[in-house]
């Protein structure tokens, strides 16, 4: 996550004697912060460099969803919310620029005082602030929203992300202070991205509440019209009280946004041809290399473009639910890992579109590389009973059937682990000491990856496995996950360019029974809880990349998941209906990039 911008070391002797004078620790005020105390932009800046000034506000965005929705707050653990609504109609007190890996300029918050000794942060509210119903956002409001998102009604997730903020106190009318339990060098910028709540709407609107009732926001948007569990608009509000703002210039150019739902991946590609909405991103490279094609294409009415990107990896794979038995043994898992053939998968099902996911901090300075060695070492040495040898003497390195290895002499190394786990063959069926078979399902959220499943299902056949994969809908998917019922599902562990107190959330044994988590591997391990205490708690860089390493190292020769795939690219298709700047952000979604273009003058729009 991002930083402070610190004082010249020339105030430094100034502020120490102030300390000593009144007792109060000195801040170090900022328009912006970082990690690592440096700011691209100064104050006073114009714009992003990822925007342009040309830009244009008109015209109707219309794009898709999958599923459904039921609610109207994407910040609770019951039921689904709709597209755009967090990023549209809800604020935070700073934004990220998406040009550097750790920094963030304010929004809500006009200035951002951190204290010299890193055990607090102050925000002054920006005094033009509204919420969409013409209220201002007050420091009371900020205090209710973390006090909210620390308590039951929110996703048990946030109570995890901000357990370091221990308290907020509104200091008058335009500040408000976040004490911390502890230094961390992340903090004060996990208290920047919170978002803000209207405390009077939610008084009145109780925050947990199953509702389809529009949010009152501060943001650009406002929900204009909810058609359950179809569609949703946001209309551009006219009154939004920071549409002159440097972090807000040249974005969110469209009048209006709208998100229609389609039951599945590929119904949604055939209404993108139809121009039944504007832009996707694809995410499956048989639609991108043979559906998304034809003369609508060739002509330039329809626009394929990849967009490159910085953006850590992270891993993508199936991950294993060890809170089934079946699951529990590392020999088992490392199995399942070598009856995956990625190189058949990736040239004939992908194209060769795909680079192998080799780390949990894929396509990142942050990927453990060769063995351990300096300060990652130091991190790993008092846990060597604890861990495999494989930590210390294996770099990271998938299964491959490229030449000279193969999949047969894969699926013999794997029913060498399963023999070993205690499992032999009988009537052709793998089965337990007690003769109980070994069968699990895979659950799947798109029908689309059920072609890559049918191959690994008939390389785990040979090995004795009855595996079967099985697409449910994206409601009960979710629910699903949320409360882990599930043998084998795919997931993606998406990494920050900094990561820090969301490992929590990914790794740590107080979240793998914590209904709503993203552990969903279900993992316990002390091992795993100290080295997340070690990327959370860094203070220097070197300490915080020797940490993911360390933790790469654990979680990769523990084999949770089967490595998958990533793409150092965003692949989006699009009408021919929009204009953008020249100029990329490097850390971006696509949504993002797509949250600075414009309708191009007389286009013709949805």
């Amino acid at each position: 996550m991002p930083q402070h911008r610190t004082l010249s070391l020339l105030l430094v002797p100034i502020l120490a004697a102030i300390l000593l004078l009144t007792g109060a620790p000195p801040l170090l005020a900022a328009h912006g912060i970082s990690i690592d105390g440096t700011l691209k932009y100064p104050a006073g800046f114009d714009h992003f460099d990822y925007v342009s000034p040309r830009a244009h506000k008109s015209g109707q965005l219309v794009l898709h969803g999958l599923g459904s929705f039921d609610k109207m707050n994407p910040f609770t653990l019951k039921g689904s919310a709709p597209d755009g609504l967090d990023m549209l109609v809800f604020e935070t007190l700073a934004v990220p620029s998406l040009d550097e890996p750790f920094a963030a300029y304010g929004l809500l918050a006009s200035d951002i005082e951190l204290a010299a000794n890193k055990l607090s942060v102050t925000f002054t509210i920006n005094d033009k602030a509204k919420f969409s119903n013409g209220t201002p956002v007050t420091p009371e409001d900020v205090k209710f929203s973390l006090d909210t998102l620390k308590s039951p009604a929110a996703h048990p997730f946030y109570q995890a992300y901000y357990q370091d903020i221990s308290r907020a106190e509104v200091l008058d009318a335009h500040r408000v202070r976040f004490y911390f339990a502890r230094r961390n060098r992340e903090l004060h910028m996990i208290a920047s991205q919170m978002p803000v709540f209207s405390k009077k709407f939610y008084s009145a609107h109780p925050f947990d509440e199953a509702s389809l009732t529009p949010p009152v926001g501060s943001g650009p948007y406002v929900v204009a019209e909810v058609n359950p569990g179809k569609s949703i608009t946001y209309r551009r509000n006219p009154a939004y009280w920071g549409r002159d703002l440097n972090v807000r210039r040249g974005m969110f150019n469209f009048d209006r946004i709208v998100f229609k739902y389609y039951k599945d991946q590929i119904v949604s590609v055939e209404a993108f041809k139809a121009h039944e909405f504007d832009f996707m991103d694809v995410n499956i490279a048989k639609q991108w290399s043979r559906d998304l094609t034809g003369p609508k294409f060739d002509d330039g009415r329809i626009v394929k473009a990849l967009l490159p990107h910085h953006n850590n990896a992270g891993m993508q794979g199936f991950v294993m639910n060890t809170r089934r038995p079946l699951f529990a043994d590392r020999r088992v898992r490392e199995a399942m890992g070598l009856a995956f053939d990625f190189e058949w998968t990736n040239a004939t099902l992908f194209f060769d579109q795909y680079t192998r996911c080799d780390s949990y901090f894929s396509n990142s300075p942050l990927a453990a590389k060769g063995l351990p060695k300096g300060l990652e070492l130091d991190y790993l040495n008092p846990f060597r009973a604890q861990l495999p040898t494989e930590v210390f003497t294996e770099p990271l390195v998938p299964p491959t059937t490229t030449p000279p290895h193969s999949l047969r002499a894969n699926l013999r190394a794997a029913m060498t682990l399963l023999r070993s786990a205690g499992w032999t063959i009988k009537g052709g069926r793998l089965v337990n000491g007690e003769g109980a078979p070994f069968t699990f399902e895979i659950m799947l959220v798109s029908p689309a990856f059920e072609r890559v499943m049918a191959p690994y299902v008939q390389n785990l056949a040979k090995l004795g496995i009855t595996a079967t994969y099985r697409t449910i809908d994206p409601t009960l998917y979710m629910r699903r996950l949320d409360s882990f019922d599930f043998d084998m599902t795919v997931n993606v562990i998406g990494q920050s360019q900094s990561p820090g107190n969301e490992q929590r959330d990914y790794w740590s044994s107080a979240s793998a029974d914590r209904e709503g988590s993203r552990n969903l591997a279900g993992i316990k391990s002390p091992v795993v809880d100290a080295l997340v205490d070690r990327i959370i708690y860094a203070e220097k860089q070197s300490e915080i990349t020797a940490a993911c390493h360390a933790l790469d190292r654990v979680l990769w020769h523990n084999h949770y998941v089967v490595p998958n795939w990533y793409l150092a690219k965003h692949r989006v298709a699009y009408w021919n209906v929009f204009a953008r700047p020249q100029t990329l952000p490097l850390y971006y979604s696509p949504f993002q990039a797509l949250m600075t273009w414009w309708i191009k003058d007389g286009a013709a729009t949805r």
